[in-house]
């Protein structure tokens, strides 16, 4: 019978057979710094670290007039060595736009950043073990990030992003059928990701007996795959529970008895699907900002920290590691801040006193 823990260890097993698949394409010198970063990082996270190496693999293939005519698996490591800065800064301009499967596809400064991030973790393997002599990633400059203005729902378009979600009123007439199967699931969910600020996977990954009504609390398991408890109020606790009424009525398919949100065929709802009905009832409502359940979670982070002021506990119920992380995302709203901070303190009653 399926659990918590191995909903995660499926969805980590998934990522080590994807992660065999992009190695068998890879030159086989690449398996070294895989095996070298396998109990330092996830199977998730070395995966990415894969399909960015492939591309710029796929970069020098499509480039480089000699390697062109090879493989890609039969490229030798001194193919690193070979590699200069001025070819490591065409690949940077490349990622701005590329085809691929008859795709364009195009890169903002973020995405160039961790793809030259990645490619510099690669380069700083093979050097530090005196495997090649040049390191040529480690010569060009990481993009300068922009910061991102934290999109948010305001407390009104919260609101009226939930009536939609009961009401379904804008909805077409198949979108209504199923609105009618879905509509308390679909609330409890909602309600639980603005209530919590709980990330989609965790969400997904969560199991009937991981809620607790004596305590008001869910157990997920973060990112990292440690467990946490985050608690919930009296809004979450009652879209839950009348979730929990209906769910008793449902009968799942096998391997799926103990999730908690399932899905329209009865099975463990995906992340994809959250993200698509988020995406429905978000569209429904006029003017609303485009909203991903991530959005949800940044809703959630600044409405507590705009009530409370305190970053660490933000950074803690967030499930941040790094309270930096929490400050980058919200430096704008501790500024504000401090500005209050500063017309509160008085140092005398009247300073220009007549």
């Amino acid at each position: 019978m399926e659990n918590s823990q191995n909903y995660h260890e499926q969805e980590n097993k998934k990522n080590i057979l994807r992660m065999r698949e992009v190695l068998s394409t890879l030159p086989p010198f690449c398996k070294q710094f895989f095996r070298g970063m396998e109990n330092q990082i996830s199977a998730r996270t070395r995966l990415a670290y894969a399909y960015d190496i492939r591309l710029f693999f796929e970069f020098l293939h499509e480039t480089n007039g000699i390697y062109k005519k090879m493989d890609i698996v039969d490229f030798p490591m001194s193919i690193l060595d070979e590699v200069g800065r001025e070819d490591v800064e065409e690949y940077m301009e490349y990622l701005s736009l590329y085809v691929r499967d008859g795709q364009e596809i195009t890169n903002d400064e973020r995405g160039k950043a961790r793809k030259l991030a990645s490619l510099r973790s690669f380069y700083n393997y093979f050097f530090s073990n005196e495997l090649i002599g040049n390191n040529p990633p480690a010569l060009v400059p990481m993009p300068k990030l922009h910061e991102k203005e934290i999109v948010r729902l305001d407390p009104n378009e919260v609101a009226v992003l939930l009536d939609q979600v009961e009401d379904g009123s804008k909805l077409t007439k198949n979108q209504l059928r199923f609105h009618e199967k879905t509509k308390i699931r679909d609330l409890a969910l909602l309600t639980l990701l603005l209530g919590t600020g709980i990330r989609v996977s965790e969400c997904v990954g969560l199991n009937i007996q991981d809620v607790d009504f004596d305590n008001m609390g869910i157990k997920v398991r973060r990112k990292g795959g440690y467990e946490d408890v985050v608690y919930f109020g009296e809004e979450v606790e009652s879209a839950l529970l009348a979730y929990l009424e209906e769910r008793k009525h449902i009968v799942p398919l096998s391997g799926h008895e103990e999730a908690l949100f399932l899905s329209i065929q009865d099975r463990r709802i995906t992340v994809r699907a959250v993200e698509k009905l988020v995406k429905k009832y978000a569209s429904l409502v006029t003017g609303l900002k485009k909203i991903t359940p991530h959005k949800l979670r940044s809703t959630y982070g600044t409405t507590l920290y705009q009530e409370t002021g305190d970053i660490y506990l933000v950074a803690d119920v967030l499930g941040h590691k790094d309270v930096n992380t929490t400050r980058k995302h919200y430096a704008a709203m501790q500024d504000a801040n401090k500005r209050k901070a500063a017309r509160t303190v008085r140092l005398r009653e009247d300073v220009n006193p007549k």
